[in-house]
């Protein structure tokens, strides 16, 4: 029987998405009478927010290792976060933890650096498009990581925040992450990372002028794949 994965949302709306790409992937990936069981949970997203922005990551890391040890209690085998934002608390989250956390940015390093891909772009908030989320993780597998120019990251900010989180999208809002994707393609990216979860209400395979690496879609086939051994 594959194992019970358990998801550790922050984001309501990216914990929706990423909720649909897991069942996706099994869908995928497994016969209908397979599929892992799923539990989630969620501390209010505003406790995350108020922790990131004063910069207390073990704030952070406790209230992921609080959604573990419930998911642990309801029989999760293993539980993973698809926030991008909150990588770094991960790792403080994890120490003692009752169940293993399987981590997305390692995911994403190993699918690029299996495409032999050697610059890819990055789309997503500030604080992981410019700190060391993806950069030291691909850096270690031989792979450049480019941000976007410093006023495309202040607009993808405002986009992120002020939209995507509450599940709304402007097609101009559309465009300009396009055209930003587009720039990092003008700069030598061979591909571009869907840093935030919720970018997908924007970015597509199909309309970027990149290939896109999704991490919510790597995370969901990681995971399935850890489920079934």
């Amino acid at each position: 029987m594959a194992k019970h994965i358990g998801i550790v949302a922050v984001s309501p709306e990216g914990a929706a998405l990423f909720y649909q790409a897991l069942h996706r992937a099994a869908g995928r990936m497994l016969p209908p009478t397979e599929e892992p069981r799923i539990s989630m949970h969620n501390e209010p997203l505003n406790l995350y927010i108020d922790a990131i922005r004063k910069d207390d990551w073990h704030a952070v890391g406790r209230l992921l290792r609080r959604s573990a040890d419930y998911l642990a209690r309801c029989g999760a085998e293993f539980v993973l976060s698809p926030d991008n934002v909150v990588a770094h608390g991960i790792h403080l989250a994890e120490v003692g933890s009752p169940v293993p956390w399987l981590h997305m940015i390692e995911l994403v390093g190993e699918t690029i650096q299996r495409d032999g891909k050697k610059t890819v772009g990055v789309i997503g908030t500030k604080l992981v498009t410019s700190a060391s989320t993806y950069q030291t993780m691909l850096g270690l597998k031989g792979i450049h990581v480019l941000p976007p120019e410093p006023r495309e990251a202040d607009t993808l900010d405002q986009i992120i925040y002020g939209e995507l989180i509450y599940g709304q999208s402007r097609p101009e809002s559309r465009l300009t992450v396009l055209h930003i994707i587009d720039n990092l393609a003008q700069r030598g990216c061979e591909g571009v990372i869907l840093a935030c979860s919720e970018a997908p209400l924007l970015v597509t395979q199909e309309n970027s002028p990149l290939p896109v690496y999704d991490s919510s879609t790597i995370l969901a086939e990681g995971a399935v794949k850890r489920a079934i051994g």
